[in-house]
């Protein structure tokens, strides 16, 4: 198996994090055979180096931006590797080049979200419906490939996402004595939680509508606190910090930057309500880490949500474009009860269908699946 990548371990984000997982499960599912550690290799077009803990340096080649070597080292490598996977749309073309000098290699490519929901044009549609595998996130990408790019449904499989395989599992559902000091709140206190990248090309998340809901949940909840957590650029973050000011909101609202991997459980379990009604998630890999901490979760429910979300399973998904709904499922949540036993039950409920040993299984028939249609 050859893995080829943009940026897995010098960026952050939804699809680093992705690619880290399959990373690390490809790594798995080769050295599962005694002697064929070799049998995978990754090469990343951006990266420069890999994390041993996800894939083993031997397996790993990173390119630091140098797109001609990564050309040349990927179309080589089309000779000895039988499947390659591709970790983003955008390395289509890559794939293509090693197809036409390699035709008996088999080409998969990963579908997240937005990259493919976009204009395709008409070459990528015709090479990815003739001679490519597509492994889609969430049903809800599936079905934009297969109606908007006219890319068969039996060509596509659903791999829904998995916890990261070193996500720390809480086994106590306890607010963080310590974030609770940094932040200057106290013990019990109504917690509204988002995590997510804030810039100005992604304003559909659904913080904006949280934030106009502010003064009125305050009303009915005075000491309610939103956390709006994630790496921000300069522009979105001077339009927030304006907005609050305007709304005279500073006491209610932090903007926290980027949560580092070892605080991100500490983060889930401060908040008893995560919330991201979102109209642009592929599948939303925060709403199953907040539910392997126990959280109450609010998500949208017109994108690939509802995958991460079980349908409803895992919480309430609310129409992103209705604020009223929103409003209610907020009230709803913060005035329902919530201890250890609902935070357990809403955990078991994710690692059930999204851990990564889940993962590991799913990734395994596919392949096995995909080889045998050759």
């Amino acid at each position: 198996m050859l893995f080829l990548t943009l940026d897995t371990f010098s960026k952050t984000g939804g699809i680093q994090k992705v690619c880290r997982t399959l990373a690390y499960t490809l790594s798995i599912i080769a050295k599962s055979t005694p002697g064929n550690v070799y049998s995978f290799k990754m090469l990343s077009l951006y990266d420069k180096d890999n994390d041993a803990k996800y894939v083993y340096t031997k397996q790993f080649k990173g390119f630091n931006g140098s797109k001609i070597c990564f050309l040349t080292s990927a179309i080589l490598s089309g000779f000895r590797y039988k499947t390659i996977i591709v970790s983003h749309v955008n390395l289509i073309s890559v794939a293509l080049f090693i197809k036409v000098i390699a035709r008996k290699a088999q080409v998969i490519m990963l579908a997240h979200g937005v990259e493919v929901w976009r204009e395709m044009p008409r070459w990528k549609q015709w090479f990815i419906q003739n001679h490519v595998k597509v492994w889609t996130v969430s049903n809800f990408t599936a079905q934009i490939l297969e109606h908007e790019h006219q890319i068969s449904r039996s060509n596509i499989e659903v791999l829904n996402n998995a916890l990261d395989p070193f996500f720390s599992i809480p086994d106590q559902f306890k607010q963080p004595q310590y974030l609770l000091e940094r932040y200057g709140l106290h013990k019990n206190q109504p917690i509204l939680l988002s995590i997510t990248r804030l810039s100005k090309y992604e304003t559909e998340k659904g913080y904006y509508r949280i934030i106009e809901l502010l003064p009125q949940l305050i009303d009915e909840f005075p000491n309610l606190h939103y956390l709006l957590c994630g790496k921000s650029d300069v522009e979105e973050k001077n339009r927030l910090e304006q907005l609050i000011e305007k709304e005279n909101l500073k006491q209610n609202i932090s903007l926290i930057d980027f949560i580092p991997e070892e605080e991100l459980v500490s983060h889930y379990l401060l908040a008893e309500t995560f919330i991201l009604p979102s109209k642009k998630e592929g599948f939303g890999l925060v709403f199953i880490e907040a539910a392997a901490c126990g959280c109450k979760i609010i998500s949208g429910n017109i994108d690939g949500s509802t995958d991460a979300m079980l349908n409803g399973e895992l919480g309430r998904m609310v129409n992103p474009d209705k604020p009223e709904e929103i409003k209610e499922a907020i009230i709803n949540s913060l005035n329902q009860q919530h201890n250890h036993q609902i935070a357990l039950s809403i955990q078991k409920k994710c690692l059930a269908n999204f851990s990564h040993q889940k993962y590991l299984q799913r990734t395994q028939y596919l392949l096995i699946k995909t080889r045998k249609e050759r």
